[in-house]
């Protein structure tokens, strides 16, 4: 063998072998191919995570998971609406959910370079709302699920959801690599639009959660489409990966998640629980001074929905054998709850990472009442008057939350985590009975004292910055 036959294999090892590919014999002279381990060289096998697949549908089943989640706790959560904002009507949903895309091509037109050039972005963006206006319609339309306030049957999924969404991650795609504030701007968006939908009543959460869902799912499948088409032409993602990136996993997160008290909260006659599962949605973030530790805080929303209680009452007293049918209805326990801490962070790789927190706080409770909803002979049951036979207010208390979260990172600073919190607080309820539900004799008002610890678990969607 010569110096210039040397020289060459020496050439082909280090270029096939740098790009991972499969060798050909015909590179080799004659038997030196029979001697090379090819197994050394070949292309590295794709992880389950990294397959275009879980890429793609992981984040949307999430929220698809959560559609069905909510979907029995949809009037639960529309009451605490009704309790605390019944007259809310504002139309900012209707234009916010254009915001990110604007943004977008507005970044585009003043020369700012994002993951696509124009046209191709153009192209996109338009496959993308063609999806989601497609999966939107056409579950619209055949599910017929009424809004929660009665004016149609397109309640199911929120169109105006799924487009803010859309148009987030249309956002996050084409400007999330050249700042992170973008993707948690858009997102940040898109989560008002979607809460805008329930507070003005026109959606339930589950509504939301779909349209969240959908959204994602377009804008994915649309780069995956169209990049197949495309391949490298029309993209910066060359030069935008030069671009350094803070290492450390400080983030925003919007989340929602079910709650179940570990200790019964009220009970009935018979000793049996009058709470239901119960709700949290809210807002969590974490500043991190190193890869591992940060300090962070959350702001939540809990409720306890309240079984209702059948009871026979006599219409006359003199005539006991004739009775009316009545509902007792607790209005939910609600709770505001605010709480800072240290958080620590286990990185297992460039995708997942394990959050633990610990967090001291307030928790703000809100007031309720018993009511008596009778049957009337002349009306029926969602006609019928309501009396309140009581009222309830638990006092403010210092809450204490334990928790731990897995982020799943499926965009440069975006991932779907999937988490579970352990609350402990000492509440203290002061109960006030109505005159007319009291025997002579009986206090008309007392106190009660007790623990109150429940489980969290849910998802959020966390923005990384």
């Amino acid at each position: 063998m010569n110096i210039k036959q040397l020289i060459g294999i020496v050439m082909v090892l280090s270029f096939t072998g740098g790009y991972g590919q499969d060798m050909p014999p015909y590179l080799f002279p004659s038997g030196l191919s029979d001697s090379l381990d090819t197994e050394k060289y070949a292309k590295p096998k794709t992880s389950f995570w990294d397959k275009e697949v879980v890429k793609i549908g992981f984040v949307p089943t999430l929220f698809f998971g959560a559609t069905a989640a909510t979907w029995n706790s949809r009037e639960a959560i529309r009451e605490q609406r009704n309790r605390f904002i019944p007259t809310f009507k504002y139309h900012f949903d209707d234009y916010m959910q254009y915001a990110p895309a604007a943004v977008t091509f507005g970044l585009k037109a003043s020369g700012v370079k994002g993951r696509n050039e124009f046209k191709r972005s153009a192209i996109t963006y338009a496959t993308s709302v063609a999806i989601m206006a497609i999966l939107v319609n056409g579950i619209k339309y055949t599910a017929k699920v009424e809004r929660p306030d009665g004016s149609s049957r397109n309640s199911f999924p929120s169109g105006h959801t799924a487009n803010a969404f859309t148009n987030a991650a249309f956002l996050d795609r084409e400007y999330g690599l050249v700042n992170p504030a973008y993707s948690i701007g858009g997102y940040g968006v898109a989560t008002m639009t979607a809460v805008g939908r329930g507070l003005n009543n026109r959606h339930w959460v589950s509504d939301v959660f779909a349209g969240a869902g959908i959204g994602i799912l377009s804008s994915q499948l649309a780069y995956f489409f169209v990049d197949k088409i495309y391949g490298n032409k029309g993209d910066n993602l060359s030069l935008l990966s030069q671009l350094e990136s803070n290492e450390n996993p400080s983030f925003l997160a919007i989340k929602m998640g079910s709650v179940a008290a570990l200790e019964s909260i009220v009970e009935d006659e018979e000793d049996e629980t009058l709470a239901r599962l119960g709700w949290e949605a809210g807002l969590e973030g974490a500043y991190f001074f190193t890869k591992n530790w940060g300090v962070g805080g959350q702001f939540a929303v809990a409720g306890f929905p309240f079984n209702k209680s059948r009871v026979s009452i006599p219409v006359n007293p003199d005539t006991p054998e004739y009775a009316n049918n009545a509902d007792i209805i607790t209005e939910s326990l609600g709770f505001l709850n605010i709480g800072v801490g240290p958080y620590y962070a286990v990185h297992f790789s460039d995708r997942w990472n394990l959050m633990f927190k610990g967090l001291v706080g307030y928790s703000i409770a809100a007031q309720g009442h018993l009511k008596l909803k009778y049957d009337s002979p002349n009306q029926s049951l969602e006609e019928s008057q309501a009396l309140i036979m009581a009222s309830y207010k638990p006092k403010n208390a210092i809450q204490f939350t334990a928790g731990t979260a897995l982020t799943y990172t499926f965009a440069s600073s975006l991932g779907a985590t999937f988490y579970a919190d352990f609350n402990h607080s000492q509440l203290k309820y002061n109960y006030s009975i109505h005159p007319d539900f009291l025997d002579p004799g009986d206090p008309q008002a007392f106190t009660d004292r007790s623990p109150f610890n429940y489980m969290t678990v849910g998802i959020r969607l966390t923005a990384y910055f």
